[in-house]
């Protein structure tokens, strides 16, 4: 195998919701060879490249540990709700192929041009960033499960007013975070200037099922967006007893002093 040839190894981490870009694109800007893509960084390193994007994620190409580490305690100085276990996806690749492909989580590639690359990241951060929001929805709907639950076996959900709107809340923060961020999976913006990239990116987007994992996602959000109803609704339940309850009392209360008065 020649040294082209040789195999190596690219990961892609999400390390927070999202950076603050301005100023990290002024301090990249400043200390590292780095170049800017719309929302994108691009770090030339002796060994290979790391590309940023804005929204938390990063993609190291053939970095090694030293300078991958450095990076990475950089970034978390600029990072908004970093994440206490950062997800990764590791792939290895190697340059000079007859073609480009994905096969097995090996990237076979005919050039290393850094458009090329920063292509290839957009589908990484992407998919790295959808793995996030499958994450965040899931757990959300794992800790809410015993709500319908609790309202198939009893008839009632069996939490005071305030419990039910922290739960509301954590329900409405999980699909707005997501929902807010959700044009992240669209087609990136660089491609309207680079259409001749966005054949590999494509193919990158299909291998990692991007497209199909976000209808699923769709389909978490639909959930979640039951249980706030759901939540809501017996929410107004709960309310109109309680009125129901003062009424039925403030009539008694009024009958036993038209009684005492009549015998009085």
């Amino acid at each position: 195998m020649t040294e082209e040839r040789a195999i190596k190894r690219c990961l892609t981490v999400c390390l927070a919701q999202s950076f603050r870009f301005s100023a990290l694109r002024e301090k990249l800007l400043e200390t590292t060879r780095a170049q800017l893509f719309r929302n994108a960084l691009i770090i030339d390193y002796k060994t290979g490249y790391a590309i940023v994007f804005a929204y938390g994620v990063m993609v190291c190409w053939n970095l090694n540990l030293d300078d991958r580490r450095s990076l990475q305690e950089l970034l978390l100085d600029y990072a908004i709700k970093p994440d206490d276990e950062p997800q990764e996806d590791n792939f290895s690749y190697e340059v000079g192929c007859e073609q480009d492909r994905f096969q097995h989580d090996h990237i076979e590639l005919q050039s290393a041009d850094v458009k090329v690359l920063l292509a290839l990241s957009h589908a990484m951060a992407q998919s790295i960033k959808l793995a996030a929001f499958e994450g965040n929805a899931i757990d959300t709907i794992r800790a809410t499960s015993h709500l319908p639950q609790s309202l198939a076996r009893e008839g009632t959900i069996k939490l005071n007013r305030k419990a039910m709107a922290k739960i509301r809340g954590k329900l409405f923060l999980t699909k707005s975070d997501i929902i807010l961020n959700y044009d992240l999976l669209d087609t990136p913006e660089f491609f309207w200037e680079h259409p001749e990239y966005q054949g590999i990116y494509s193919m990158a987007a299909n291998y990692l099922e991007i497209q199909p994992r976000t209808d699923v996602l769709s389909k978490k959000l639909e959930t979640i967006h039951e249980l706030l109803e759901m939540l809501a609704d017996e929410q107004k339940h709960q309310h109109s007893s309680t009125l129901e309850w003062i009424i039925i009392w403030l009539i008694a209360v009024e009958i036993v002093m038209s009684i005492l008065d009549k015998l009085f």
